[in-house]
């Protein structure tokens, strides 16, 4: 038993070594609260182990004894304790007060412990139960930090599971990290507090500086931005995760309170009015009239859109070419009436996309499918209220790899076919690409809510396409979107 308790230590002083390591490289590139202090508490943990397998081959003595209680029973479960509110106290105050009273009660015990008489200095090849060798102001001293440690690490649990109904990814990480340092933490102390098998409390040693070392590698590793250049000379001067958090957080907010406005776009405001006749605006009285149109492309779409222009025929742009490849699909109406396709110029522009169920969202009252007219006249919808607040929406710009267009385009194909045919509750589900930027492609998602956006990351057509354009994106930007006004009708589809 001796041999085994001896292998076992030793072999978790060397994994904890190897956290030491893994913990003072990320130290360098983001030197965080939280990992200064789980370094000091990995550093106590491999050096208790060490000392419990020279104290297992040569025998405990009075120095290896006060190593190990210092470092396993003092210095470990205290840090560790340090390191969840460093890790979860968004404000400075607690922080700092997290460290004055770490580095205090550190210094005062250590003291304590080092030159405090033992009751006994005879120790054998066995591990000795703490009770038997402290007097009574240490032990009482290690009885209250190990309070102290258990109370704050359950407090910082609940903290994490708050904070995680209503945060961000963030925040999810910082409860995963929670759920797996907590109990590691509270067994870590009750192995010291009581007398245990040597065997057990060596395990939960180790552990314990694994916990640390998979906690930080894995739910709190560096976030990395999807458009991120991997030789990008200025990895190194990656922020902090909590100012990344926070520039993320305002990011989102900006997008959600503010519309996109753009340098040629006058300050425009809608009136009150039916929703089927939009009007534009002019910002006001005797503006000069507007620059000659340039290019069209996603921001002239947008603005033309919040300006409401009437001029801007979008099922023209939106039909597929005759000489592409393009697909439509129409989930929530009859076909068109067959007709003599109007001529309208080729603007080479592969897309495709899938309409969904889901009008009821968007214009509760139902709307009869109008006759076509050689010459349509848009008509007056009834007034209705708006969509529904749960409608999730993202736009997705991609830029793909020189020559890898085809290809993009063919997986995005099957995915929108894998969509139509197996996601009644995405409404929109549109790749496009842009005439004036031939390596970008745009798709746009609309998912009756977020339970629907989920379900559709789950399914295998996703992932296959998420697995298989990699190859072929250099960058991607993700805007999430509300919905304030829509309308939506069917989309023209290709004849063959």
């Amino acid at each position: 038993m001796e041999i085994l308790v001896a292998v076992i230590a030793f072999a978790g002083a060397i994994l904890a070594a190897i956290a030491v390591g893994a913990l003072i490289q990320r130290l360098r590139d983001e030197p965080e609260g939280w990992l200064i202090a789980w370094t000091v508490a990995v550093v106590s943990l491999c050096l208790s182990l060490a000392v419990i397998g020279l104290g297992y081959v040569f025998g405990f003595g009075s120095v290896t004894f006060r190593i190990y209680q210092i470092t396993g029973s003092l210095l470990a479960p205290l840090w560790l304790a340090v390191g969840m509110v460093q890790l979860l106290a968004e404000k400075a105050p607690p922080r700092f007060l997290a460290w004055l009273f770490g580095i205090a009660l550190t210094i005062v015990s250590v003291a304590i412990l080092v030159f405090d008489p033992l009751k006994s200095e005879e120790m054998a090849k066995s591990l000795p139960a703490a009770a038997n060798f402290w007097a009574i102001i240490p032990d009482k001293l290690l009885l209250g930090v190990h309070v102290i440690d258990v109370l704050v690490m359950l407090g910082m649990l609940v903290v994490a599971g708050l904070k995680w109904r209503q945060g961000d990814e963030y925040d999810t990480d910082n409860l995963h990290a929670s759920l797996v340092i907590v109990p590691s933490g509270m067994a870590l102390v009750g192995a010291m507090r009581f007398t245990v098998p040597a065997l057990f409390t060596t395990a939960l040693l180790a552990v314990a500086a694994a916990a640390v070392w998979y906690t930080v590698l894995r739910p709190l590793a560096p976030y990395e931005d999807d458009d991120e250049d991997d030789f990008d000379s200025d990895r190194d001067e990656r922020p902090s995760r909590r100012d990344e958090r926070s520039q993320r957080r305002e990011e989102r907010a900006q997008l959600r309170d503010e519309g996109p406005m753009f340098p040629d776009e006058a300050p425009m405001q809608r009136p009150p009015g039916p929703r089927g006749m939009p009007e534009p605006v002019p910002g006001g009285p005797g503006l000069p009239p507007p620059p000659p149109r340039r290019s069209s492309g996603l921001g002239d779409l947008v603005a033309e859109y919040r300006a409401g222009d009437q001029e801007v025929d979008y099922a023209a742009r939106m039909a597929p070419p005759d000489s592409g490849p393009s697909t439509g699909y129409i989930m929530n109406g009859a076909p068109p009436a067959a007709q003599a396709p109007p001529q309208r110029p080729d603007y080479a522009m592969p897309a495709t996309g899938a309409v969904y169920p889901g009008a009821e969202l968007f214009s509760p009252a139902p709307q009869p499918v109008p006759q076509p007219a050689p010459q349509p006249v848009p008509q007056q919808q009834p007034g209705s209220g708006k969509p529904s607040p749960t409608i999730y929406g993202l736009l997705t710009v991609f830029t793909i790899v020189d020559g890898a267009g085809e290809a993009f385009d063919r997986l995005a194909e099957a995915t929108v076919e894998a969509v139509r045919r197996g996601e009644p509750d995405t409404l929109v589900y549109a790749c496009h690409a842009v005439k004036s930027a031939p390596l970008q492609r745009i798709v746009y998602e609309l998912y009756r809510d977020e339970v629907a956006y989920r379900d559709h990351q789950r399914q295998p057509h996703v992932e296959r396409f998420l697995n298989e354009r990699q190859p072929m994106v250099l960058a991607t930007n993700v805007i999430e979107l509300n919905v304030n006004a829509a309308k939506v009708v069917p989309l023209p589809t290709a004849m063959y």
